[in-house]
């Protein structure tokens, strides 16, 4: 998981943000299971530090998705704000940058 985080704070509204693009809960949950590029995303937030990850699902589809970390309970937990697939020539640019790493 993430940070360390213990789980995922989801409501109604982030619910429906995130599969108004048609990526299910389960396949975010699931991407953040497996190995994931974590990126800060400074410029859509002047009040909460927010993330980018991208990532694969349980099928293997590339999911960008936008999130924070909120604390509940003493417990931090991810906050998705947005999930979408990724467009093909993303998943090409990542792969790209992947096997560079991946070879150094």
């Amino acid at each position: 998981m993430v940070f360390g985080a213990a789980g995922f704070d989801w409501d109604g509204a982030n619910r429906a943000k995130c599969q108004k693009h048609g990526v299910t809960i389960a396949a975010i949950e699931a991407m953040f299971q497996k190995p994931i590029a974590v990126f800060p995303n400074p410029r859509h937030s002047r009040t909460e530090e927010r993330f980018i990850a991208i990532g694969k699902d349980e099928d293997s589809h590339a999911v960008l998705a936008v999130f924070t970390m909120r604390t509940r309970d003493l417990r931090t937990l991810i906050r998705l704000i947005s999930a979408r697939y990724m467009h093909k020539k993303e998943v090409e640019h990542y792969e790209k940058e992947a096997a560079k790493i991946k070879d150094r």
